[in-house]
């Protein structure tokens, strides 16, 4: 992806549905990085792109574990690595949870919610992604290379 794309989503269901299409551009070893207040859209893009994934699991927020994986199937990507950034002030406490082993992984998809609290361990090739809430249950999503 080379350029920036902003969406307008109307509902949970069209921000499902917007991850599951981006999931199909994914060939393994991206990190995501979602940035949003609280309700912004963010899990429900987590559990489309997971879908899109092949994870069968239900996807939940990890805010008090911090990280959870899921099994995929999805091509090469085996993995699906989901982080809640939401109580930290700085990625020390992920690395020290093992995120080394999940960030650039060419089977393994990580998104990180709350991105914007640890983005001193961005990788250099991540995606941004960030959600702000219009008005009712419309969202405008701005995906940056």
């Amino acid at each position: 992806m080379s350029k920036q794309i902003k969406y307008i989503s109307k509902s949970e269901q069209e921000t499902y549905k917007l991850a599951q299409d981006f999931a199909r551009n994914l060939s393994g070893g991206e990190t995501i990085c979602l940035i949003g207040d609280l309700g912004s859209g963010k899990t429900a893009f987590t559990k489309g792109l997971a879908q899109g994934l092949g994870v069968e699991k239900i996807i939940t927020s990890p805010t008090f574990v911090l990280m959870k994986i899921y099994s995929a199937n999805f091509g090469v990507i085996s993995k699906l690595a989901h982080i809640d950034a939401y109580r930290l002030s700085g990625g020390a406490d992920l690395e020290a949870i093992g995120l080394g082993d999940y960030i650039n992984d060419p089977s393994c998809v990580t998104v990180i919610e709350w991105a914007d609290r640890v983005k001193d361990i961005w990788p250099k090739n991540c995606l941004e992604i960030n959600f702000k809430t219009l008005s009712g249950d419309e969202r405008e999503i701005e995906i940056k290379p």
